[in-house]
């Protein structure tokens, strides 16, 4: 898993509450358990005007021009601001998978829905909850100002803009915290104690040599 510790990006806004699952990526998608390969895929619902299948090659879908992803000015965004509730529905890990993958790697809003959050933190991803008024004040800005930058400080906590004006702290637990700084997944995390496991198997094999 890559390391967060310090990211600035464009940030593109989904104003829109309770963005649920299928609509991050819908079901079709989801019969590959692999975690790349879903950025095309990412919204395709809002994204695109044909339905879309898997293995369908992107350039031959047709882009809804209206949605904020397909915009120029927000194509090359790795944050995300939303409003309450997102990533709502079902439990499907393939929705960080899809924001990962397309590129993004923090997600702003009130408030998450509590299993995507949890699988945002597993998968490298950052989800930043800040009080509405503040999400309100990006929003604003966002849309003031094309090409407009924030820059996330995981080990200050902090969410700045490139000129200082706006500078907003945020709250993270510090397990979840220490795991996104040095790049750990459950895996990784397992195979800290590699050592002392391959120790235990060789013991327990000499001393119950049947099992």
């Amino acid at each position: 898993m890559q390391p967060f510790r310090v990211h600035s990006g464009i940030v593109a806004p989904l104003d829109r509450a309770n963005v649920d699952t299928d609509a991050i990526i819908p079901k079709q998608f989801l019969k590959s358990i692999r975690r790349s390969g879903f950025g095309p895929n990412l919204f395709d619902a809002w994204r695109y005007t044909d339905p879309g299948e898997p293995g369908q090659d992107p350039a031959s879908r047709h882009p809804n021009p209206e949605f904020v992803l397909n915009q120029p000015r927000y194509r090359d965004a790795s944050i995300l601001i939303a409003r309450r509730n997102f990533g709502c529905g079902s439990s499907r890990e393939h929705a960080p998978w899809a924001l990962a993958d397309y590129g993004f790697r923090a997600l702003i809003a009130p408030s998450y829905a509590d299993i995507f959050f949890n699988n945002c933190f597993k998968n490298g991803l950052l989800p930043i909850v800040l009080p509405e008024s503040a999400v309100d004040r990006l929003f604003a800005d966002v849309a003031a100002f094309p090409g407009y930058t924030l820059t996330i400080d995981l080990p200050a906590q902090a969410v700045r803009s490139a000129d200082g004006a706006v500078a907003f702290p945020f709250d993270v637990e510090p397990f979840r915290k220490e795991c996104l700084l040095n790049g750990w997944d459950d895996i990784g995390l397992t195979l800290r104690h590699a050592d002392e496991i391959r120790t235990f198997e060789a013991r327990h094999l000499a001393e119950q040599p049947w099992l």
